[in-house]
């Protein structure tokens, strides 16, 4: 996060200096936050010099979510997980004082797999099991656990194991890697989960608030888009309604409520491994806001600037932008966005809090050259906000 001089900035007879806050997530598979906040930034100052800028790259809990903490004054720290394959991966969380940021999507997500490569009945949070086991072995006691991004439909079963659960057949070995193994699951003994757990203020922050299984669970909902078929999809929510039901018969009735409480469907039913941890669940983008210090760089900005890749009804559910712009309308201050495209009409973005959006393809009508070229084109657009807004 950095910040520059004040500049006077022209409003009818009078004149205010003029704080832009740009807290924006990424766009994805073309910029990181952190890259886009640097790309509005230059195309402002493009404009008008001397502008004071604040930059607070912001997440929901997915894919990025640890970069975006780094970049508001947390370490960050690698360690050598086990990805969704099963092979070694580096993986990082954040650290500032005894506060954790572990994202999943950092040990277990699709980004970690081989271009056109998909493992939907295979693939293994086991690696986020030793992610968080990583974060508390450096002294966190709160851990801001972001799920989002999976490559996985396991239920959090690897994750409960890499942390000392143990999942057995009937002949009583260990179950494969995987959401369909589960299906042979015969018991499960989860007393020898990592005991610290009970000490640690275990927060799972997501943008969904998915039940495990049914017709709005993981699998039925985000197994299509980890390249299960239907029938990959019936398998995993029988496995997973199954390991449910043996979870119930290990640890009591909390297995059974946890399988239909918000956030349980998360990244492919991590939100489920998590909840049976003990984790509280807080939507992902309004969590990361306290965590990142949103609240006080709000307070200085006269103009905030927020997106995401795509404004699409998915951003009024949950998503990044809809959350910024939800906290500056509450604070009174007004808020533009940038996107890559823009799927929402003037009356959605209105009723967000979004004064106005700045798709790129309006500049580059192309999404492949949109894409290949969104920095430049970002500096453009912010040019334009400055432009509108600031002169």
């Amino acid at each position: 996060m950095f910040e520059s001089k004040g500049c006077k900035v022209a409003d009818g007879a009078a004149t205010h200096v003029a704080h832009v806050l740009v807290a924006a997530d990424k766009f994805k598979g073309s910029l990181t936050a952190v890259q886009v906040a640097e790309r509005v930034t230059a195309g402002l100052r493009r404009v008008v010099p001397e502008l004071a800028v604040e930059t607070l790259p912001v997440a929901d809990g997915g894919d990025g979510t640890v970069a975006a903490a780094v970049a508001a004054g947390f370490e960050r720290h690698e360690v050598r997980v086990t990805g969704p394959l099963g092979e070694q991966v580096t993986a990082a969380f954040a650290l500032r004082g005894t506060t954790a940021v572990v994202e999943m999507a950092e040990a277990s997500g699709l980004q970690l797999l081989p271009a056109g490569v998909f493992a939907p009945l295979t693939a293994t949070t086991y690696g986020s099991g030793e992610l968080l086991r990583a974060a508390l072995d450096a002294g966190a006691t709160t851990v801001v656990f972001g799920v989002g991004g999976s490559a996985t439909t396991d239920g959090g079963a690897g994750m409960l194991a890499a942390l000392g659960a143990r999942f057995l057949d009937a002949s009583g070995a260990p179950v494969g890697p995987g959401g369909a193994a589960l299906a042979d699951l015969a018991t499960a003994d989860l007393s020898g989960l990592d005991a610290r757990f009970a000490s640690v203020d275990l927060i799972l922050a997501s943008d969904v608030d998915n039940p495990l299984t049914g017709p709005k669970g993981a699998p039925a909902v985000y197994g299509p888009q980890k390249g299960a078929t239907l029938d990959d999809v019936r398998t995993l929510d029988a496995a997973l309604a199954h390991f449910a039901t043996v979870l119930e018969k290990a640890i009591g009735p909390k297995a059974a409520e946890a399988a239909v409480a918000p956030g349980a469907g998360g990244a492919g039913g991590i939100g489920y491994g998590a909840l049976i941890l003990g984790a509280s669940f807080r939507p992902g983008i309004e969590l990361m806001l306290e965590v990142l210090g949103f609240a006080p760089a709000l307070e200085r900005a006269t103009l905030v600037i927020t997106g995401e890749g795509s404004l699409d009804e998915q951003t009024l559910h949950g998503k990044a932008p809809a959350g910024v712009a939800a906290a500056a309308r509450a604070a009174g201050k007004e808020v533009v966005a940038v996107c890559g495209r823009l799927a929402l009409p003037p009356e959605a973005l209105g009723k967000a809090g979004i004064r106005r959006a700045y798709p790129l393809t309006a500049l580059e009508p192309d999404p492949s050259r949109s894409m290949a070229n969104a920095g430049p084109l970002l500096e453009d657009v912010a040019a334009s906000i400055a432009r509108d807004f600031l002169t």
